[in-house]
């Protein structure tokens, strides 16, 4: 594994959920984090987090909405400006909505999901590729999910074309990419126990909840590939519960007990 000592990362969605747990991951691996996110009370707590683990290299917050593509990249100009470099980019920020179905999605929402979804990650990945080229090292890590793999009813067709559009724009940036030394991740976690679950139609029991992949396991995920050596590219990552409702709901629906 290599040392990421002092390598810069750029983490999105980082207020909560998955980016949260990725940023403290990275911090604790002692890399200096920048935090981009909506809510600046939700970045402070996270600064407040990376500092337990990291006292020595705090953690910077930039408040952001990825949908807005001249603030992306005045926040990657930013980040290069000061640390003259970015090594890691993980995009992390998404949503979903409660009415997410073709019978009651509306057009506004399918707009709004899509623009964070997919367009925050491509505007992401586009502002930080000419210093990670120039560099000739760079990772980009996409937060994509099971529902970039998979169709299915429970996420929606928003979402679910957002994350598919993800996995195939993370490998066109292997394939372009690649040859300077850039090299791109989708993470696709199964059901994880974040705060979009409270916007799922049906509610999820808490103890549905702690059997599922928790953000934590995402975060050491994130580390891990941060740490592989630079020659390495995993492609593309898929981390599910072994709980797997959508599996368990299958197998009790066709096997005899």
């Amino acid at each position: 594994m290599r040392d990421v000592t002092g390598k810069v990362a750029w983490i999105t969605g980082a207020g909560t959920g998955i980016g949260e747990a990725a940023a403290v991951a990275l911090a604790e691996a002692d890399m200096q984090v920048v935090l981009s996110g909506r809510r600046q009370d939700k970045l402070q707590h996270v600064v407040q987090r990376c500092a337990e683990v990291n006292p020595a290299r705090p953690a910077v917050a930039e408040v952001l909405d990825v949908a807005d593509k001249t603030a992306v990249a005045a926040v990657a100009d930013s980040i290069v400006s000061r640390f003259s470099r970015v090594d890691v980019l993980v995009a992390s920020a998404g949503v979903n909505v409660k009415e997410r179905n073709w019978h009651n999605v509306s057009l506004q929402d399918w707009d709004s999901v899509i623009r964070i979804d997919l367009d925050g990650a491509f505007y992401c990945a586009k502002a930080v590729l000419p210093a990670m080229r120039a560099q000739g090292d760079g990772l980009i890590i996409n937060i994509s999910s099971w529902a970039g793999k998979h169709v299915s009813i429970v996420t929606g067709p928003t979402y679910t074309a957002a994350k598919h559009a993800m996995n195939a724009m993370n490998e066109s940036l292997n394939m372009e990419a690649g040859q300077n030394g850039v090299r791109a991740c989708a993470i696709c976690p199964g059901e994880v126990a974040t705060p979009i679950l409270d916007n799922r139609p049906i509610p999820v029991s808490q103890k549905d909840r702690d059997r599922m992949v928790q953000a934590r396991d995402c975060g050491d995920v994130v580390r891990f590939i941060a740490q592989l050596p630079a020659h390495v590219c995993i492609n593309e990552l898929t981390i599910s519960p072994t709980w797997n409702r959508g599996y368990v709901a299958a197998a009790r629906a066709q096997l005899p007990d």
